[in-house]
């Protein structure tokens, strides 16, 4: 006979003795069977167990080495067990201060008790909601929740799904069938996804496209306004960067995609895989004329800068620019899959109902813990943090910039709030980089992550280039954010050193 425990994971044998087992890994040792609240039946021989799994933490790893699917890459390979506020444990013992946030997620820290309890209220009372049955309540709470912050008042129509990428899915449909045109123009060194359309408008690495071919037809792309993408010197002035930029969407629209056939033109306001580079707001306010001009929209993609990330509710603030469709995800719900797509009531009434859905979108339970994610930032004062924590990160990176030993070593410190980047030269640059030095260390940004990671700080790399990127918690205290800034220094010395 078996009895199911109150949290409908838990099989135990009733009458057996002696320490419980875990049905999945039976060699595991008790504590371990007791957190997984997974024990086998008595008299029963799980399949894992005649299959010879083994249970430490090396022989987990061994074991999803085998069997999760190659084409995911890590940046380590261990066991990341538990997380909280700015720091995350492993399997094998480590603790490390987190400067990535699951890559721009865990914007409120690890765990944000607000909203653990959010969800965890909300998975008592209803799990899932059809959202082509019907409304529920947390989806239209968070409606509300963002309507204030949202930075144009003009953006009032939501469709809530579940990743970034399908938001840029729905973003790329909305902006067909609204229009009645079918071509996009994207950035070069843009990064959207790797889903089917969203990878099309993608040009940050090679690596999310290839041996997928054909993508989708009718992508176009332009030179973003960073000065590896024209080709010039790092000190190339912003103004002559934009003129350059909005020069070749002009070539574009008059060789390639004419404005009668484009649809919409795709921008991130801050290149995130592309390498953490703030767009000017001259070049946003050169696009919304152009589409202004043409009928065409601009959908701002604000899955990685929103929510804080750069000191502000969303980037496109600091420009003033007005999105017709805004992608959000990442920050919104601190970790529970969520993601948005906003524009305005004009436009999505022009959609077909049943154009838009799927089966888990607008989850109930992550609304719910959105909803907890925007209260937490109003009444946690979180952008004031941001702020201060932006310019000791700052005053950190050029300081080190600043030091004879490794100063040469720095092309740029670029970034917004704390979604800051440290470019390192290489001599592995194309022969025609401007910054190309020939006697720089080899793969310094991936040397210095790991040299991080080796003294507790957990930091990623981004783009084609030599670049890390601080993409710590927003509300990350003085103290961790002096200790990471203290290991990221003591780590590009030493590894400059090592030459």
């Amino acid at each position: 006979m078996l009895r199911v425990s109150t949290c409908a994971r838990v099989i135990r044998s009733t009458g057996s003795s002696g320490p419980a087992k875990c049905s999945v890994f039976p060699m595991v040792r008790n504590d371990h069977a007791r957190d997984c609240g997974r024990v086998a039946p008595a008299g029963r021989t799980p399949k894992s167990q005649s299959r010879g799994m083994a249970t430490s933490a090396d022989s987990l790893v061994a074991f999803g080495q085998q069997h999760v699917t190659r084409g995911l890459g890590r940046l380590t390979e261990a066991i990341m067990a538990k997380g909280e506020g700015s720091y995350v444990s492993f399997e094998d013992g480590r603790r490390m201060l987190d400067f990535s946030c699951g890559i721009g997620v865990t914007n409120l820290g690890h765990c944000h008790p607000k909203v653990s309890k959010a969800a965890a209220d909300q998975c008592v009372n209803i799990v899932h909601v059809q959202c082509s049955i019907s409304f529920h309540g947390p989806y239209l709470r968070l409606i509300e929740k963002l309507l204030p912050i949202m930075p144009d008042p003009s953006l009032d129509s939501f469709f809530f799904w579940n990743s970034g990428s399908e938001a840029i899915e729905a973003s790329l449909k909305m902006a067909r069938q609204i229009t009645g045109r079918q071509n996009i123009i994207t950035m070069q060194g843009g990064y959207h996804g790797r889903t089917f359309g969203a990878m099309a408008v993608t040009k940050s690495k090679t690596v999310y496209s290839e041996g997928f071919f054909p993508l989708m037809p009718g992508v176009f792309a332009i030179p973003f306004p960073y000065w590896h993408q024209l080709g010039l010197p790092s000190n190339t002035s912003e103004e002559e960067l934009v003129r350059l930029s909005l020069y070749q969407l002009d070539l574009v629209l008059k060789q390639q995609t004419a404005p009668r056939d484009t649809a919409a033109i795709i921008v991130e306001p801050v290149l995130g895989e592309g390498g953490y580079v703030p767009a000017p707001a001259s070049f946003l306010k050169g696009l919304r004329a152009v589409c202004d001009k043409h009928g065409i929209l601009l959908i701002v993609d604000e899955v990685q800068s929103g929510f804080g990330r750069t000191g502000k509710y969303f980037n496109i603030e600091y420009s003033g620019v007005r999105p017709d469709i805004m992608t959000i995800a990442k920050g919104l719900a601190n970790g529970f899959p969520l993601s948005g797509v906003v524009s305005r009531k004009e436009l999505t009434d022009k959609l077909m109902p049943g154009s838009m859905g799927g089966t888990y979108a607008g989850n109930p339970v992550s609304c719910a813990a959105a909803v907890a994610v925007a209260n937490a930032f109003r009444e946690e004062k979180v952008l004031d943090n941001v702020s201060a924590r932006s310019r000791e990160l700052l005053t950190s990176l050029k300081s080190l910039r600043d030091d004879t030993e490794v100063g040469s070593m720095i092309v740029d410190i670029r970034g917004q709030g704390l979604m800051i980047a440290v470019e390192f030269t290489s001599p592995s640059y194309s022969p025609t980089d401007p910054v190309l030095i020939s006697s720089a260390p080899k793969n310094l940004a991936s040397r210095v992550a790991k040299r991080c990671m080796e003294k507790g700080l957990l930091i990623l790399t981004t783009s084609l280039y030599e670049v890390i990127r601080f993409i710590p918690p927003l509300n990350i205290s003085q103290d961790d954010l002096q200790k990471g800034c203290q290991i990221f220094a003591e780590s590009v010395k030493e590894v400059v050193r090592e030459g």
